[in-house]
């Protein structure tokens, strides 16, 4: 019996019942029959690219046969919550922009896997047209429940125990019938059909059977046959404009069919108080992925924009420390009077990067020399966008790892070697850096003296703790892509203290001995500015 197994990488799942209001904060669970063969449907149109005229034979007759039989249901563990939103209506009330309540309800699933079994038999082209939907599944109801999907063969009926039934066969005690949208057999819809039209043509007036009709009988009755889809796939197909324009309070094709589910189901959990913080370890950096709202790669951020992220990144994580423990020193680089710290530079770095080398920022390192701790994390985590100027819609924010540069170093490729090279390399460092952002002076230049630019990057290495540099060598944007692209970043922070000189340049340091990263230097160092990388 095919079987589709769903997980929810989201942990989540969005959908409101058929005929209800989204704010009646009902979740339809397990996903309706009718839903999952119009999700096959527009996966088929959307990734293999099916005719506007409508499905190839072979996903015809998978959809017929899988239309034909009320699936059975595996169900995982799920908790009904939901949160809140006040919604702008584009108009004034007393003064104040008015705003209408909408809750936002969905089904937490964590880790469960749902299991969806039709007792039907496919042919091997169908069984494997089926496979490939499953696999290209994007989500189920709303577009943020995201799910992974795969096709199996099983005719183990061990915890298939949602089913369809009447009320004489309930289970037990512990069980509740739902009603869910299914699709009646493609027959049963076209025998309904036959009746249906010959009902609504004889409502015209329209004597049937005419030897000839005349123009306005034949206009009329052709309007008569639109309001009706000319099979079950068709039904499938129909939008909500088309069922409110013609008055159907339900799909044509549709019907409403009780299915029996535990009654702990989809529990409802009553918030809970926050635990107080736990004191954990702390660790030496956190990595950060960012992915845009609509899932665009190029909708990310230029790598030239490192300094504004890291700002627009920085007030969210300080907003959320304050928010869920108080002051965190770690973060924000001041005492708990707000007084900059004595040791200088020990606080958070947040060093956007390019990974995948598309050119576009992609994952952000937030790194402490004097270690994130457990308040710090937990801010961390708890920031889950940020944003960026022009762009649509927030960036999303996940965490992808935390711990010390030991595990970082480790990652395989091609995250790894990009993240080695701001360690350097090896164990015992590196000898040569080179400039990965802009070193920009935090002092004016001179020509001579300890604020010439050599002087400058000696004190701000000794100011970490790092060994002078033996040269400095500057390269020309004229002649190095490196230095050419880094013309275009940007250089002066959108609050705060301004550059004395709005000018970075791209440098090449020779050490003595080896040295370990990471090393950010100059103006703007802790929001992404002067970050160098090993090249050897």
């Amino acid at each position: 019996m095919p079987t589709l197994w769903i997980r929810f990488p989201g942990r989540r799942y969005h959908a409101t019942p058929w005929g209800h209001h989204v704010n009646e904060g009902l979740v339809e669970w397990p996903p309706s029959p009718w839903r999952l063969l119009r999700a096959l449907l527009a996966t088929g149109y959307a990734k293999q690219h099916w005719p506007a005229e409508g499905p190839p034979p072979l996903a015809r007759s998978l959809i017929e046969k899988l239309a034909s039989t009320a699936p059975r249901y595996c169900v995982p563990p799920a908790v009904g919550t939901h949160s809140r939103h006040y919604m702008p209506l584009a108009r004034f009330k007393n003064g104040r922009e008015d705003t209408t309540l909408v809750f936002d309800t969905w089904a937490q699933v964590d880790d469960g896997e749902l299991g969806v079994r039709w007792d039907v038999a496919l042919s091997d082209d169908e069984r494997t047209l089926l496979a490939e939907l499953a696999r290209e599944l994007g989500y189920l109801g709303r577009s943020e429940s995201w799910v992974d999907a795969t096709l199996a063969d099983t005719d183990n009926a061990t915890g298939f125990d949602v089913f369809a039934g009447e009320a004489r066969d309930c289970p037990g005690a512990g069980w509740e019938q739902v009603a869910l949208l299914a699709p009646h057999s493609a027959g049963d819809y076209s025998a309904w059909r036959v009746g249906a039209l010959a009902e609504a043509q004889a409502q015209t007036g329209i004597a049937p059977h005419k030897p000839r009709y005349t123009a306005a009988e034949k206009k009329k009755l052709a309007a008569v046959d639109q309001t009706l889809p000319q099979d079950l796939l068709a039904c499938l197909q129909v939008d909500t404009a088309w069922l409110h324009r013609l008055g159907w309070s339900q799909p044509p094709g549709s019907r409403k069919l009780l299915y029996w589910r535990r009654s702990n189901s989809l529990e409802s959990a009553a918030p809970q108080p926050r635990p107080a913080m736990r004191r954990g370890a702390s660790v030496s950096c956190m990595l950060l992925a960012l992915n845009a709202a609509s899932g665009n790669l190029n909708a990310l951020p230029r790598v030239e924009r490192a300094l504004p992220q890291g700002e627009l990144l920085h007030r969210g994580l300080v907003a959320n420390a304050s928010r869920l423990g108080g002051h965190s020193v770690v973060l924000s680089g001041c005492d708990e009077q707000r007084k900059p710290l004595a040791t200088p530079h020990q606080h958070a770095h947040l060093i956007h990067l390019d990974l995948d080398g598309d050119g576009r920022l992609d994952h952000v390192l937030i790194w402490a020399p004097m270690g994130l701790d457990a308040d710090a994390q937990a801010a961390v985590r708890a920031t889950r966008r940020s944003y960026t100027k022009g762009g649509v819609g927030a960036l999303h924010l996940a965490l992808a790892g935390s711990g010390d540069w030991a595990h970082f170093a480790a990652l395989p490729d091609p995250f790894g070697p990009r993240l080695r090279a701001l360690l350097g390399n090896g164990d015992d460092g590196a000898i040569r850096w080179r400039s990965l952002t802009p070193f920009v002076p935090p002092r004016h230049l001179k020509a001579q003296g300890r604020n010439n630019l050599l002087g400058q990057i000696n004190a701000e290495l000794a100011s970490r703790n790092l060994p002078d540099t033996l040269s400095c060598q500057i390269f020309d944007s004229h002649t190095d892509d490196v230095a050419r692209r880094a013309r275009h970043f940007k250089r002066v922070r959108g609050q705060g203290t301004p550059p004395p000189q709005d000018v970075g340049f791209v440098l090449e340091l020779e050490f003595a001995a080896p040295v370990r990263g990471p090393i950010a230097l100059g103006y703007g160092s802790h929001y992404g500015l002067g970050t160098f990388v090993a090249i050897e």
